[in-house]
């Protein structure tokens, strides 16, 4: 059989019959640790397999790798799952991140290794299944299943005695508002009876799903509302900071964003296009909201897991206002930024549980004076540090250019107000996070770092971090590499894609146009002409 063809379910159950591997072995010293890593070494090879055989040529809004198969017959669910350049890129970011979760648990996790590596790829499977999901039945059972793994995470290896609270309040939060999301895709299922997304699209491009735009409308809200809360969106966010601050390092790096960002874009957008269109405003508006009050709270943090939490809100908002524009650079750089987001925000949970590893404790008041002591890890916290506040020439720049270059290019009303409110973000971005390491590693003695003498990096943690720092690089200088698909999926989203643009990617898709990106893109051949880019 074609590889092309059972590659995505070999993906998702590599992981599963991990887990069932790891359950049955003993428990005894290093063999918990080792089963993981070979699983999810073996898991993000397998994902690697997409992108070199991804059709970049292919029509814009199809999907590859794709199976359908008849599952259940009444009600009508398939076994549907497929990927285009908007699941395909975080499919890779999560076979990518899981690996190094496992190499920066390896001292952390002492007790009770089984159950912790056994929830780690339990919870890569449901991520893995939510992003192929093109049946609604089958993405709201993986959607659920990924509740499970993490609220157990947080609650067992949490580190405090709030682990429990922090615990049940992500699981309410996230679990009362699927509720709603089942009854909408029921109500869906009654009024067409399919759950399968694309033929769903098309009812929705035909205005054929329901002549009652009242219940399409509160249809609508369910999903969106499911959505909001998992990303979090602001006002939405109760259950972030407490989640981030107990979950173990592993856990924080796929916590927030990645799932519910991707349904939003891949359901809401698809299923209720004008209605997304309609609410959009109000998203605009809390997003950018939310870049400021979760900028300005991580100011004040002396926490700096609360700090790093305040500034996820922020730079999630920061997403949400880039693809609510509508707009083919907002998009663009909305579903960048994700990846970027995760990335950065990855390596910085992976820096801060390195510190706890060592001075067993989070108050950036017990520290100060550690660049001296622990050079390689400093280093680290600056790159780190400048690709989330967007530095020129690495990744985090790319997207949130994109992002406030399409909210500017935005139709809705008010687009201009709050894309001026949102750029002071990227102020107090650069003012909190260079707060903190001027705190931590440039002040004066503080007393854990002047009692304690402690370790800089060892071999196993450089391998987890510079894999993380190359990708900031090569994510800023050579963008097209990961956008030329993602273009393809936001022109299927957008409001007008621009006249004359063909329906399908040029085949040297390796150059995004420059007249669309700007002078940022021109690290394409020279033959390649920049614009203003003002047509978009």
């Amino acid at each position: 059989m074609n590889i092309n063809y059972t590659i995505l379910p070999l993906i998702v159950l590599t992981p599963l019959v991990g887990a069932l591997l790891l359950s049955v072995l003993p428990d005894r010293g290093k063999t918990m640790q080792w089963g993981a890593l070979v699983v999810t070494l073996i898991t993000f090879l397998l994902t690697l397999h997409m992108p070199f055989h991804y059709s970049y040529s292919a029509q814009s809004g199809a999907f590859q790798f794709e199976q359908n198969l008849a599952w259940i017959t009444s009600p009508a669910i398939h076994f549907h799952i497929g990927v285009d350049g908007l699941s395909m890129w975080l499919m890779v970011l999560t076979g990518f991140l899981a690996p190094l979760g496992v190499l920066i648990s390896w001292r952390a996790i002492g007790e009770r290794k089984k159950l912790f590596y056994i929830l780690f790829l339990l919870q890569q499977v449901a991520m893995m299944g939510i992003f192929i999901s093109l049946d609604l039945f089958l993405y709201y059972g993986f959607w659920e299943l990924s509740l499970v793994p993490m609220t157990m995470l947080i609650a067992s290896f949490g580190r405090s005695e709030s682990r429990r609270r922090a615990a049940i309040r992500y699981f309410l939060y996230a679990f009362i508002p699927s509720g709603l999301l089942l009854v909408a895709m029921l109500w869906l299922y009654a009024r067409t009876g399919t759950f399968d997304l694309p033929r769903l699209a098309a009812l929705a491009t035909q205005h054929a799903i329901s002549p009652n735009t009242a219940a399409l409308w509160i249809a609508s809200l369910g999903f969106l509302f499911a959505f909001a809360v998992k990303v979090p969106i602001f006002p939405l966010h109760g259950w972030l900071v407490d989640a981030i601050a107990e979950a173990p390092t592993a856990a924080v790096m796929v916590l927030a964003g990645k799932t519910a960002l991707y349904s939003i874009l891949r359901f809401s957008f698809a299923i209720f296009p004008e209605q997304s269109h309609r609410v959009a405003p109000l998203m605009i508006s809390l997003g950018a909201i939310g870049i400021v009050y979760g900028a300005l709270l991580a100011l004040v943090q002396n926490d700096l897991k609360k700090l790093a939490a305040y500034s996820t809100l922020g730079h999630l908002s920061f997403i949400t206002l880039g693809i609510f524009t509508f707009t083919i650079a907002g998009l663009d750089g909305g579903i960048y930024q994700i990846l970027n987001e995760s990335l950065a925000g990855a390596a910085l949970f992976m820096l801060l549980g390195l510190l706890f590893e060592r001075y067993g404790t989070y108050d950036m008041r017990e520290y100060g004076g550690l660049a001296a002591k622990l050079p390689w890890m400093v280093t680290l916290f600056v790159i780190t540090t400048l690709s989330i506040i967007g530095l020129p020439m690495l990744n985090g720049f790319v997207g949130e250019f994109l992002i406030l270059s399409g909210s500017m290019q935005s139709t809705l009303a008010h687009h201009h107000l709050w894309t001026a409110l949102a750029t002071t973000g990227v102020i107090l971005s650069a003012a909190y996070m260079l707060g903190m390491i001027q705190r931590v590693f440039y002040s004066g003695l503080g007393p854990k770092s002047e009692r304690l003498a402690t370790w800089d990096l060892d071999a196993r943690e450089h391998l987890a971090l510079w894999p993380m720092v190359a990708l900031f690089l090569a994510m800023g200088v050579a963008s097209p590499l990961w956008l030329k698909a993602i273009d393809a999926t936001a022109l299927t989203i957008s409001d007008h894609p621009p006249s004359g643009r063909p329906t399908q990617p040029p085949h040297h898709t390796l150059k995004i146009e420059a007249e669309t990106y700007g002078p940022i893109y021109t690290t394409a051949p020279a033959t390649l002409q920049s614009t203003s880019g003002g047509s978009r």
